[in-house]
């Protein structure tokens, strides 16, 4: 065999291990795409489960209204799954929005007894105002996400 002959046939054998290795890498990629695609179907039905359930709590009187609202927006924010056609988040969100300034645990028990009423003032006449369309998006939650 020639020199020139090495060469084309280092050359080839070259190119066909190069080519199986780009193989396995794409096989790497794909099989980690599905395992990810797994995980966030799973990761959506666990959420879709959470939040039927706080919706059916809401709904049964189990759950304050405040507290469910703020709840359910937080994992509809996580959850990436499709979503009833007639469900209204604008509600969870201003509920949301009008309460996150409002202090929690520890802090809530800081406050001054006078300030805490004055809190729960606030938050009785948003639940008051707002909670027909709480009760019909937890409804609409209820009956399931697909």
């Amino acid at each position: 065999m020639q020199p020139t002959d090495w060469l084309v046939l280092s050359g080839l054998l070259l190119i066909f291990l190069l080519a199986g290795y780009a193989a396995w890498l794409w096989y790497q990629v794909w099989r980690n795409r599905q395992r990810q695609a797994e995980s966030l179907q799973a990761r959506n039905q666990r959420l879709a489960g959470d939040i039927q359930l706080l919706a059916q709590a809401l709904l049964d009187g189990q759950l304050p209204a405040i507290e469910g609202a703020i709840r359910l927006k937080v994992l509809l924010d996580n959850y990436s799954g499709a979503r009833p056609a007639d469900l209204d988040i604008e509600v969870l969100e201003t509920l949301y929005n009008a309460t996150a300034h409002i202090p929690t645990h520890a802090a809530w028990k800081e406050l001054p007894l006078a300030e805490r009423r004055q809190h729960e003032r606030h938050m009785a006449e948003l639940e008051q105002q707002h909670r027909e369309a709480l009760l019909r998006s937890a409804e609409t939650l209820r009956q399931g996400l697909e």
